[in-house]
């Protein structure tokens, strides 16, 4: 889809449909849908009083033109209460609307700059929602589907009318590279797992940065081996598929070393191993990968955004599964840093590949890092789908990570590091034990991870309550929702700007 910046008076282009907004109570027309009003003869004004356009949030009403303006049609879109706009409200408002026009065979949109001016939403953040919200609201994965689904068009084009055509293209251009950045990650999280095994997802490495002109290396087994990563080499143990640790770089600053480590749990099918898993939803476990799609997306959107920065993203990938080579619970392995590990639980494997790719981070001399990982039930189980666990031994970073993300929507909620969980993980055989009791193992999974990343200032993200969805809303469709893509991209252009 193309998405346009325009100026001048929207009831003149010409397209399918125009959009224009209406608060919810009030009784007449406001902006630009009193114009429209008054080119329809009133018909606005009259659903209002009928009580058939009411303003609520992500209402839509769609009205024939009958050939008395450009536009065929005007769909009037409820923005709620005026009052508790947000700029994340527009977006999601936007994407329903694209999705209920996409179903009317609408293929151009034209729409003013919705909520600009209300609540300190300035122009320019308007902007970059609607077309965050256009674009990741009609996103499809359609790629292993032989029957064109029926009514299902395409909006070709998508116009955003406003004063300054030149700040609303560079609001548009950002919203374009994070969203395009997010529905990436969302692809390689809906691909099934027989087409994204760790060499797919190592060659989607390769391929990024052949497109971005980034720097990436792959290391094998071998590599692994004189490096030490027992952790990753143990879980990977169970399956006939090689691992791949991906070494993904963005260099934005001409100062060497590396300022942000971004790691990302990479199992592209979870079974559990030995400790296989209930097979009702195990499908699922195709996405136990996305915490590696979004740090590599992240890289997409920084190399198409240049902030002068340096960031390497580290994904650790594997699957894990139980055969006669298989990792057994009561093992013992050895992490990269030289931490040796009895393993209880063969299904808490993301930690243990984390445990070296954080070792690895260190090596390389990162100044912060930021780990993603769809690492814990327990973390669903204590958030749901609405909020990202978050875990910090730096106070300072866990806020610039939260306050990223308010900003595009994608909520954060931060648990508890108190030293008293780490008990839990105490070993009688071995430095540390991969799991804690049945309380608190969103903490603990924590707790493990702190170990391997020394005093370097760190957050982890459980993301296992919000990197799939099975419903649809707003701005986020069936499948992998791209969290925290968009997060993570605005964490590392305000860290740019510190």
């Amino acid at each position: 889809m193309e998405i346009k910046a325009a100026t001048g008076d929207l009831l003149k282009v010409k397209a399918d449909a125009i959009m224009v907004n209406h608060y919810e109570g009030m009784k007449r027309p406001e902006g630009e849908a009193a114009p429209a009003d008054k080119a329809l003869d009133g018909a606005i004004t009259q659903l209002i009083r009928q009580g058939d356009i009411k303003g609520k949030l992500n209402e839509i009403t769609l009205i024939h033109t009958l050939g008395k303006m450009p536009a065929n049609r005007v769909a009037v879109v409820g923005l709620g209460n005026k009052k508790e706009l947000t700029a994340d409200k527009v977006r999601g408002t936007v994407a329903e609307a694209c999705r209920y026009l996409r179903g009317k065979g609408i293929t151009s949109v034209a729409s003013g700059t919705m909520g600009a001016g209300v609540n300190d939403i300035k122009t320019e953040e308007a902007a970059q929602a609607m077309t965050e919200g256009a674009l990741l609201g009609l996103y499809t994965f359609r790629r292993h589907i032989t029957k064109k689904e029926d009514n299902l068009g395409e909006i070709k084009e998508f116009i955003i009318n406003g004063k300054e055509k030149r700040a609303l293209e560079k609001a548009i251009e950002k919203g374009k590279i994070l969203a395009e950045a997010a529905n990436r990650a969302r692809d390689m999280v809906n691909e099934p797992a027989n087409f994204m095994t760790p060499k797919d997802m190592a060659e989607a490495a390769r391929q990024l940065a052949k497109e971005y002109r980034l720097k990436v290396e792959i290391f094998d087994r071998e590599k692994m081996k004189e490096l030490g990563m027992g952790g990753l080499l143990g879980v990977a143990q169970g399956s006939q598929q090689p691992p791949q640790f991906i070494v993904l770089s963005y260099q934005g600053s001409d100062s060497k070393g590396t300022d942000i480590a971004l790691v990302g749990k990479g199992i592209t099918f979870d079974s559990g191993g030995i400790d296989i898993k209930p097979s009702e939803g195990m499908e699922e476990m195709k996405g136990d990968m996305a915490g590696g799609a979004s740090v590599m997306a992240t890289l997409m959107a920084l190399a198409r955004l240049k902030p002068r920065i340096n960031v390497t993203a580290l994904v650790p990938a594997t699957e894990n599964l139980p055969s006669g080579t298989a990792m057994k619970p009561g093992d013992i392995i050895t992490a990269m840093n030289g931490k040796t590990i009895e393993v209880l639980n063969t299904d808490a494997e993301g930690r243990l590949i984390l445990a070296d790719a954080l070792s690895y981070a260190k090596k390389i001399g990162a100044k912060t890092i930021i780990d993603v990982a769809t690492l814990t039930g327990a973390c669903h189980v204590a958030l749901g789908s609405i909020c990202s666990g978050t875990f910090t031994n730096e106070q300072a970073l866990a806020d610039k990570v939260i306050d990223a993300g308010k900003e595009t929507g994608e909520l954060m909620w931060q648990l508890p590091m108190y030293e008293e969980y780490k008990e839990q993980l105490k070993s009688d055989v071995a430095d540390i034990k991969n799991i804690g009791n049945r309380w608190g193992g969103a903490i603990t999974g924590a707790k493990f991870l702190e170990e391997f990343v020394d005093k370097t200032p760190w957050v982890h993200l459980d993301i296992a309550g919000t990197y799939f969805t099975d419903k649809e809303k707003g701005y986020i469709t069936k499948g992998g929702t791209g969290i925290p893509v968009r997060t993570l991209v605005n964490l590392v252009l305000a860290m740019v700007k510190k």
